[in-house]
């Protein structure tokens, strides 16, 4: 380990790259090149139009975690302040002032409604209370979090939803005890609200604990991989809790004709709380079904990523090339429905089927009418869905309005952005409306467009 502001000069950073152990690696691992990529892709694309429909309302979910030292007496004592933020995006109204243009900074922000929710975990050398460990503290502290945050006033706890995906864990796959020293090693049995242990202790279990993002806190350095499984649990519960009020008046199911949900990052659940990831999507499946028996058309939810694999394979893939004569090869309005194969081939190598246990939606590449690259994913709604052996339209519910919807709201400000998702980011990081119950001011928005 380099002292601190000692940095390698050129001569060792040379030295290693040309070693013969590491080139000897580098001439034995297998290369791929871009023009690969492109036949391989050409019978992915399908010949799916955009169908025009835009929403009245989009709903973004994003959040933001940032790590904080404590000044408590104790080497590297660190906490985290985690916000998840959800934006408003008025679609209809930006429609109305796009004909009316100059448009009035003003009245272009007053089509943005954005609130927030927080919270502080923490992590290493931080106990709380009367607990013992730092692990301990974060588990009292997230599960109390959580039970605390109700997004609708008439809806659920964060706590009631992610409960109700508890019960799709499956019991394959034995916990033990969060506690490192619990004498009889007792298997974790997940409960509603508080247990206790079944030694003489009696030490307190929580139903978070099923989550397991505890087992992530290092205690010899910062846990920021711990702080960001936290917070992405808390974007997909907040999104589910949302349509399971929906649910709970079937009446409600009408509102999601003119609504649209994103969310940051593909839809899936990574880490230890993977597990989440089917349970979401049995959920997002039986309150599709109901939906559908209400308004005969499935739910609008997209996942958009910023960074990453997919993200940069495809923005090599559309690179100008010589043999395009300069161009990019992707038309605009062009989308790529991505496959287990094509991806295994491409961008991620394993053997065994993609996101199989992480993913609660399929991944497809969209160029937008004015040439913006967005990887986006559509969730799993029906059992086929699952099958990414073949790029079917089928098993992409509403791509077309999807694509619509993504032509409407890409961000010319970042790339591989949408407009939602920039506005709730921005919120998420540096919250200016913690408190403001802004599922409360969307749904009386829906509802008023419902009676109108």
């Amino acid at each position: 380990m380099p002292f601190e502001g000692e940095f390698a000069g050129y001569k060792p950073l040379a030295r290693i790259a040309n070693s013969e152990r590491v080139q000897d690696i580098v001439s034995r691992c297998k290369k791929r090149m871009p023009e690969e990529g492109y036949s391989d892709v050409k019978p992915l694309m399908s010949d799916i139009r955009p169908s025009g429909w835009l929403p009245d309302l989009v709903l973004a979910v994003d959040g933001s975690y940032h790590q904080l030292p404590v000044e408590n007496g104790y080497p590297g004592a660190e906490m985290a302040y985690l916000t998840v933020a959800s934006v408003i995006l008025d679609v209809k109204k930006q429609r109305e002032l796009d004909q009316k243009r100059p448009v009035n900074p003003l009245a272009s922000r007053d089509t943005e409604e954005a609130g927030s929710i927080d919270c502080a975990l923490p992590g290493r050398n931080v106990v709380v209370d009367e607990e013992g460990t730092p692990t301990a503290s974060f588990r009292r502290v997230f599960f109390e979090s959580i039970k605390e945050k109700r997004p609708l006033s008439d809806g659920e706890t964060l706590l009631d939803t992610y409960e109700s995906l508890l019960t799709y864990k499956p019991k394959t796959r034995p916990q033990q005890c969060p506690y490192d020293d619990c004498p009889v090693d007792a298997a974790y049995v997940p409960a509603p609200g508080e247990s206790v242990c079944a030694c003489g202790q009696q030490r307190p279990w929580y139903s978070t604990d099923a989550l397991r993002i505890h087992e992530g806190l290092n205690p010899a350095g910062p846990s920021g991989a711990m702080f960001a499984e936290a917070m992405q649990v808390w974007e997909r519960v907040w999104a589910v809790n949302f349509l399971r009020w929906i649910e709970r008046e079937p009446r409600r199911f009408r509102l999601l004709r003119n609504l649209a949900i994103v969310l940051d990052g593909p839809l899936a659940v990574f880490g230890h709380p993977a597990w989440l990831s089917h349970a979401i999507y049995r959920e997002l499946k039986r309150i599709n079904e109901a939906s559908r028996k209400v308004i005969d058309k499935d739910l609008l939810l997209i996942g958009v990523e910023k960074s990453g694999a997919f993200v940069d394979h495809y923005e090599v893939l559309d690179s100008p090339t010589r043999s395009m004569n300069g161009k990019p090869r992707f038309d605009t309005q062009t989308e790529v429905l991505l496959t287990n194969e094509y991806i295994r081939a491409h961008i991620a190598i394993g053997d065994k089927p993609f996101g199989e246990d992480t993913y609660f939606g399929r991944k497809f590449f969209y160029k937008t009418d004015s040439g913006a690259r967005i990887v986006a994913s559509l969730p799993f709604l029906t059992e086929e869905s699952r099958d990414l052996s073949r790029g079917d339209a089928r098993h992409f519910p509403r791509l077309d309005d999807a694509m619509s919807l993504l032509d409407a709201t890409f961000s010319a400000r970042f790339p591989n952005a949408v407009a939602p998702l920039v506005s709730a980011h921005a919120e998420a990081a540096i919250p200016l409306n913690l408190g403001r119950e802004v599922l409360e001011q969307l749904a009386r928005s829906l509802m008023a467009e419902e009676t109108s």
